[in-house]
């Protein structure tokens, strides 16, 4: 925006932000046009402010008795206060939801809004609305800031000094206490009520019963679905005849034409399990009957992070079960007992237990054209790696089944060990392939000839910087002028220092690799002297920690190599040091060690 001429000068159209300059400018007496004026914009924003206004309930019981409403009305006072408003499109409410994580639909939209620009404030009642969690609390005030946004407390007094930092760390301290109080408070709450036969420890309805909609936590509303508590009989009833098997069980439903508890047409084997275990059918309800932990294993090898869920359940010990009430019983005591030793029985059978026959890429093989895993089976003396997707419940499932060949047993095995072979008699190509994966396309020289480059550069804008001082303090530029070009010269200095850590990171790699490449050089040497007399126990153990999965399509057999880069590496499988499989806080001694190939 430009002056008009015949205006006032310019100390009269618009106040200066910071810094000296000429109250007006005159050349003979007589003043000089009027210049540009760049701070206009600037100014005109600071009267405009655009503001938001951000509020939070945890609980909707809550949020019913009008607490957002009220936190809405404080904020709405304030702005009056001040000569603003704020209408309701720019009010961003969250309620029933915890302040203890950032998966908030409100809070995600109010920072795209930031994010883009379309405000300059925000206005909140206090730190614990925002979040309970400190660390969080600091990631949404550094967001905000670069974003150049201000987020402003009713309960806390704006202001930068240590001091205040001091007291909203503080604050952000005692919210994260008392969520976690509020937590163990629910959690001793439920507890009782469970004991007390007041609260029901389902969240959706068990197969063969329904709930009441009024109350659906309450036991006594339970009652029995007659269609869904026959096929609960009848699954028990056939389970106890001889010779059948949760295989068998399968067929007979999807013979009858029953659906499934989700309305498939084919059951799950886990699903039939699962409910011959639950032991509601007897009558009696059990609350804190499993816990959750990390998972030690992949669902899948050839599907990545992140599809599904992380963790597993557990079952916990019987006497930690805590007794929650009765329901109509489907089964007897003694039915429940007979299955339950039943199933005990049946899983010493199971495939993953059956050692009959040798496979040395037992569990490793996946199908390249489904991507569903490949088991081992011999059929009239003839061993094949057959793909799970050919099997009726897995097609059913996915609309056909798969059109992959059956696997020779030996010809597999037999290219798979000769290739396991070639590569640690000739760990160059290990050597070859950690440099690809470390990303080291240069070469050391050119590397310190970058970083030379790259120091020259930033002394020469330091030197500009200097330079550009100097002129501002001898007037030879104007005030605004000096802050742009000085922002311009940091931002450059910035770029080239970032770039600097890089190389010197990238340096340090560099060393490690080194001496990665020897350990691994080391590992091959050693194992490479015992490759020839191999018993099969040994090589089954050799694969299972050189090899993280064996991919068939077709003709062509694609393998992926682990190798171990330390000697804790060793002991302990690809697929157990996976850090998403395993607790936080694991010590080295909770990875599942195994036994080195050649050793014991």
């Amino acid at each position: 925006m430009r002056g008009v001429c015949g205006a006032a000068p310019r100390s009269a159209l618009t106040p200066l932000i910071g810094g000296t300059v000429p109250t007006n400018s005159s050349l003979n007496g007589l003043p000089c046009a009027p210049q540009p004026i760049r701070l206009r914009r600037i100014y005109h924003r600071r009267l405009v402010m655009r503001t938001a206004i951000y509020v939070r309930i945890s609980t909707l019981t809550h949020s019913q008795q009008h607490s957002i409403e009220e936190q809405i009305e404080r904020l709405r006072v304030n702005l009056l206060s001040r000569g603003a408003q704020a209408a309701d499109e720019h009010v961003f409410r969250d309620e029933g939801r915890s302040g203890g994580t950032l998966n908030r639909p409100a809070l995600d939209r109010l920072r795209d809004h930031v994010r883009l620009g379309d405000y300059d404030h925000i206005l909140v009642t206090s730190p614990d609305r925002l979040a309970r969690n400190y660390v969080h609390q600091m990631v949404l005030l550094e967001e905000f800031a670069r974003a150049g946004c201000t987020v402003e407390f009713l309960d806390q007094p704006p202001g930068d000094t240590p001091h205040e930092h001091l007291l909203l760390q503080i604050r952000g301290a005692v919210a994260e206490y008392e969520r976690t109080l509020i937590g163990e408070r629910m959690r001793r709450g439920r507890l009782a009520r469970y004991r007390a036969g007041l609260l029901l420890p389902w969240v959706q309805p068990v197969y063969g019963y329904l709930l009441d909609i009024e109350h659906p936590r309450d036991p006594r509303g339970v009652r029995v679905s007659e269609v869904q508590g026959a096929v609960v009989r009848q699954l028990f009833a056939w389970y106890l005849e001889d010779g059948a098997s949760l295989s068998s069980i399968v067929n007979r439903l999807f013979d009858h034409g029953v659906a499934s508890p989700t309305g498939k047409s084919r059951w799950r084997h886990t699903t039939v399990r699962f409910l011959l275990r639950n032991p509601a059918y007897t009558g009696t309800l059990y609350a804190c009957r499993a816990r959750a932990r990390q998972s030690f294993g992949r669902r899948s090898a050839l599907q990545p992070i992140g599809q599904r869920h992380d963790g597993s359940m557990t079952l916990r010990p019987r006497e930690e079960w805590v007794a929650a009430g009765t329901v109509p019983a489907l089964v007897t005591q003694e039915q429940y007992d007979l299955v339950q030793q039943k199933l005990e029985r049946n899983s010493q059978f199971a495939s993953r237990n059956n050692k009959a026959h040798d496979y040395l890429l037992r569990a490793l093989v996946s199908c390249g054209l489904c991507g569903m895993a490949c088991t081992g089976r011999t059929l009239k003396g003839y061993a094949y790696y057959t793909c799970a997707g050919k099997r009726a419940m897995e097609a059913a499932s996915k609309g056909g089944r798969c059109r992959s060949r059956l696997t020779p047993v030996g010809q597999l095995d037999e290219v798979v060990w000769k290739d396991l072979c070639e590569l640690i008699r000739h760990p160059a190509l290990i050597a070859l392939e950690l440099e690809r994966a470390w990303g080291g396309q240069w070469l050391p020289e050119e590397m310190r000839a970058r970083r030379t480059s790259l120091r020259r550069a930033r002394v020469s804008l330091e030197q500009q910087l200097e330079r550009l001082t100097e002129a501002y303090m001898g007037g030879v530029i104007r005030l605004e002028e000096y802050a742009r070009r000085r922002q311009e010269l940091e931002e450059k200095m910035g770029a080239f220092k970032s770039q600097e850590r890089e190389l010197g990171q990238q340096a340090e790699r560099r060393n490690e690799l080194s001496g990665m490449v020897s350990r691994v050089e080391d590992y091959c040497r050693r194992v490479s002297e015992a490759l020839a007399g191999a018993t099969f126990e040994q090589k089954r153990r050799l694969v299972e920690l050189l090899i993280d999965r064996v991919i068939v399509t077709g003709a062509e057999v694609e393998i992926r190599y682990v190798i171990p880069t330390s000697t804790s590496g060793e002991h302990a499988r690809f697929c157990h040091l996976r850090t998403n499989y395993l607790p936080s806080d694991a010590q080295e001694n909770d990875i599942r060690r195994v036994v080195p190939p050649f050793e014991g």
